[in-house]
């Protein structure tokens, strides 16, 4: 067996209704780029990263086309770990982060996903088969919202069968956003889950004070409290202060993932296959992090992401993003009782209808195939 054909394509998908967080402003859309590949017996998967807005998108499709594309046309799929290693490598030079690490998790979660369909295995089954369902909680972009239109936006998460919330923080005034924190707290009650992103905004100093000010509001977690490359800042919150910290949705390996674990910077390491290297860098995480007594927590593609956390037994909670693909989906996830449940289907039983999606498709679509042979 051999990949015969790699095809990338981009998206600029749009967001229902602009979204707002304390470091990146406005958000109107995200560009999605997807990789499909096909074997020469016509084997199938497909996988996909994101960027916020427009950024960086035609930069990672162009990367997977010129240069991961010709590392993997007549190698066998099934080999893995050899053709993440490979691709690693041949990226090391220009980038062990950013948009060479996105182009590289598109390609794995792709291989990934052909692997699993051959063996006609569902992702969380064929990746451990832990549990077939991961416990969901909202994750808003909701920066901007009044206390009113963020319970609103709650109670639309209650209603979609989520029992836990996160909110978004990172303003200079403590005050106000004790005055938020409370009237979620108050609307859902003590028993089900709140955290709060502050989206790196904040210095140590000033996550310290907040977490002091927030404890008697029994959070789950707070996320992002500061830039991710302040270890020891992260490490000076998580000991420091009185609820745990998340982070790692702006960690791009599994060296900084084990630098942040291992020096007690996070309670919760937060992954994302989009931007760590795939489904392959990802278990890698989360076996770190369990020798570590902690549990794993996911960052947005909830629909892939669910049978991640399915697969594994030191699983936390399942962000459901405001960046989504619903709209585009063949099969919605299906959430009820607070818990998201993987998909069933071969493969990570993702489809996307692109006849529906095709209008947002950006004039970018190579494909590259294998040469005879005679």
């Amino acid at each position: 067996m051999k990949i015969e054909k790699v095809e990338t394509e981009l998206y600029h998908v749009p967001l229902a209704k602009p979204v707002v967080d304390a470091i990146h402003g406005v958000q109107r859309e995200f560009s999605l780029i997807v990789v499909k590949i096909t074997t020469d017996d016509g084997a199938t998967g497909m996988g996909y990263t994101y960027s916020v807005g427009k950024v960086g998108g035609t930069s990672i499709a162009t990367l997977v086309k010129d240069n991961l594309v010709p590392l993997l046309i007549g190698e066998d799929p099934r080999r893995i770990e050899q053709l993440w290693n490979k691709m690693w490598w041949a990226l090391h030079y220009v980038g062990r982060s950013g948009i060479a690490v996105f182009a590289l998790s598109a390609v794995d979660t792709a291989l990934w996903d052909l692997k699993a369909r051959m063996a006609n295995e569902p992702m969380w089954r064929f990746l451990g088969g832990h549990d077939n369902k991961a416990e969901a909680y909202g994750g808003g972009i909701d920066f901007d919202m009044t206390i009113p239109q963020l319970l609103d936006q709650t109670q639309g998460f209650l209603d979609a069968g989520i029992r836990a919330i996160k909110i978004k923080i990172g303003r200079e005034s403590i005050a106000q956003e004790c005055e938020r924190i409370a009237a979620i707290r108050e609307f859902i009650g003590p028993d089900k889950k709140l955290m709060v992103d502050v989206n790196m905004k904040w210095s140590v100093e000033q996550a310290l004070r907040a977490v002091r000010a927030f404890e008697k509001y029994d959070l789950y977690w707070i996320e992002e409290p500061t830039i991710p490359d302040d270890i020891e800042g992260h490490r000076r919150i998580e000991t420091e202060g009185p609820i745990p910290v998340a982070t790692g949705e702006n960690l791009h390996s599994i060296y900084e993932f084990k630098e942040m674990i291992s020096r007690g910077g996070v309670s919760f390491p937060d992954a994302d296959i989009s931007n760590l290297g795939g489904i392959t860098a990802l278990m890698k995480v989360a076996h770190i992090a369990e020798a570590y007594n902690r549990n794993l927590t996911t960052h947005g593609i909830q629909e892939m992401h669910v049978s991640c956390l399915a697969a594994i037994p030191n699983a936390s909670l399942l962000e459901i993003h405001a960046f989504r693909l619903d709209d585009f989906l063949v099969h919605q996830l299906e959430i009820r009782d607070g818990y998201a449940y993987a998909s069933d289907r071969p493969g990570h039983g993702v489809e996307i209808d692109w006849e529906k999606i095709a209008a947002h498709r950006v004039a970018f679509s190579e494909e590259c195939v294998m040469a005879p042979t005679y």
